[in-house]
């Protein structure tokens, strides 16, 4: 059992806000969440990080070069950036140089994936990944050759793992867990993630394993209705007794890689109606204590995320942890179940079933 501790950093929107540089860098750069949930590409919108504050080590190459990378179930590519990227992003931040290893293997593939507003380019190569004291021999990973200015000039994470499925890797690569299952590097095909809530220490990525530690209340099992994202079907959302939304069901993605609750744009509105707060979210923090817990209703059974969970408190104001989407698929509306539903449980993602655990956290 492999456990990679997840540490917090300032955020990309802390980073910013410091730097006097938050007003402007919204306005430039309006983006769409659903974007990276469209399907037959692998898009990966980086606002998805302006809050988002966990962040593990990995190695690359012989002798190992370390990066710092985002453990993210809602997308399935590895990559870093290389020393063949001169974009400013990649200036700051740890970069792979193929030439210092002895065990990588270059190919004349090339790697796309499109960002909000902009994209990452690069090639792909082989070579030993090492996550959490596993070696993983002939991983395929990304080198990044361009980066979009601004956005990761200012991350404090130089790359991205994906942890979903191989259906949906750019370039047709192979994800590192499916690397792991496929050369019994893990005692189960599964791995399981707890983000504590506040403390900076605690965080992990466990790979083949589960900590009983994290599951005193028992798991519940879900079964995926995709093998693409970790997808689940929700048969509503509640707040105190009455379905608010998803009343006749609706399809949501568990995602350590985005930081809220994304929500149906019907949906948020009229969340956010229920709740009191303003069009942008904003409450009072006095009102924000009294607020209701958002129960989701999956399996047959009730999911609570109570207010200390989806209230964002900072420099004394108060924000709904909601970001309204709308992502078009034939299943309907999509939810995201991203860092806030996911600090309140410990989440088991079960590749050799199919499911989705989730055990309440105290």
């Amino acid at each position: 059992v492999h456990r990679v501790p997840l540490r917090k950093m300032k955020s990309l929107r802390q980073r910013l806000q410091e730097q006097g540089l938050l007003e402007s860098y919204l306005k430039q750069h309006p983006y769409n969440l659903a974007a990276k949930y469209f399907p037959g590409i692998a898009v990966e919108p980086l606002e998805n990080y302006m809050d988002d504050e966990y962040f593990g080590t990995i190695s690359i190459g012989t002798p190992p070069q370390e990066f710092t990378v985002v453990f993210d179930t809602g997308s399935s590519n590895l990559w870093v950036p290389s020393v063949f990227c001169s974009s400013p992003a990649c200036r700051n931040h740890n970069r792979f140089n193929p030439a210092e290893s002895s065990t990588f293997l270059s190919t004349n593939d090339t790697l796309f994936i499109a960002y909000g507003t902009g994209s990452m380019t690069g090639i792909l190569g082989f070579d030993t990944v090492n996550v959490a004291g596993l070696n993983v021999r002939n991983q395929i990973f990304g080198l990044a050759e361009t980066e979009p200015g601004d956005f990761f000039y200012y991350t404090p994470f130089d790359g991205i793992l994906g942890l979903a499925f191989p259906s949906i890797a750019s370039s047709g690569a192979t994800p590192v867990f499916d690397n792991m299952m496929m050369e019994n590097l893990v005692d189960r095909n599964l791995f399981s993630v707890y983000l504590s809530r506040d403390s900076q220490a605690g965080s992990f990525v466990l790979f083949g394993g589960i900590d009983p530690y994290y599951t005193t209340r028992g798991i519940s099992w879900i079964p995926l209705s995709a093998e693409t994202y970790w997808q689940i079907t929700m048969e509503s959302v509640s707040i105190s007794g009455a379905p608010v939304a998803c009343s006749s069901g609706c399809q949501a993605i568990v995602d350590t890689g985005t930081t809220l609750l994304a929500v149906p744009i019907r949906a948020f509105r009229t969340l956010l109606r229920r709740l009191g707060a303003s069009s942008s979210g904003e409450i009072s923090c006095e009102a924000a204590s009294n607020l209701p817990s958002l129960i989701f209703h999956i399996h047959g059974r009730q999911f609570p995320v109570p207010p200390r969970a989806y209230v964002l408190r900072s420099n004394g104001l108060c924000t709904l942890a909601l970001q309204g989407m709308d992502v078009p698929t034939e299943e309907g509306e999509i939810w995201i179940l991203g860092d806030v539903f996911i600090r309140e449980y410990y989440v088991i993602f079960d590749r050799a079933n199919n499911k989705v655990g989730l055990s309440r956290l105290p």
